[in-house]
Formats: structure tokens, C-alpha cells, sequence
């Protein structure tokens, strides 16, 4: 899990303004995070299923993001998938 000040920090460095935590950007970078802890924890842990539900859940809510971003700005799009380091 992610502790405030990591959240912070990636808040600052994604977000439009200060204290922007529901922009498309922030919730993309936010996601990401959990998603490669949970990947993390799934490499250690194979047959935790709980956490891989979780994990199918946070892929398909990022991409719903993604494809929102897109729709909305491409130029947005291809700059958050660089920065949070997505093909």
C-alpha cells in the first residue's frame, strides 16, 4: 500500500494543480502504483486469488481512465502512458 506521502508526491507530480487528486492523470499514475504492488505481491504469494481479483479490477479501472483520457486528449494520453511508463 501506498503511504501518504508517496500519494502526495504523485499528486504533485501528475496532477493539473495543487490538491488534484481526481484528474484522469492522478488516477492513472495512483492505479498504476497499486497495480505494480499487487504485481509485486502476486509474484511472492501465486495462489492468493483475492489479490488477483483485486488486480483484475485496478488493470480495467485504469484502462477505463485511459480510454476516457483518450477520448479527451490524445496528446494527454500518450504523455501519461510515458510518464507512468505503459507501452
Amino acid at each position: 500500500m501506498a503511504t501518504k506521502k508517496q500519494k502526495e508526491n504523485i499528486v504533485k507530480k501528475y496532477g493539473r494543480k495543487d490538491g488534484d487528486t481526481g484528474s484522469p492523470e492522478v488516477q492513472i499514475a495512483l492505479l498504476t502504483k497499486r497495480i505494480n504492488e499487487l504485481a509485486t505481491h502476486l509474484k511472492k504469494n501465486r495462489k492468493d486469488n483475492h489479490s488477483r481479483r483485486g488486480l483484475l479490477q485496478l488493470v480495467a479501472d485504469r484502462h477505463a481512465h485511459l480510454r476516457y483520457l483518450k477520448k479527451k486528449s490524445a496528446k494527454k494520453y500518450i504523455e501519461i502512458r510515458k510518464k507512468v511508463g505503459l507501452k
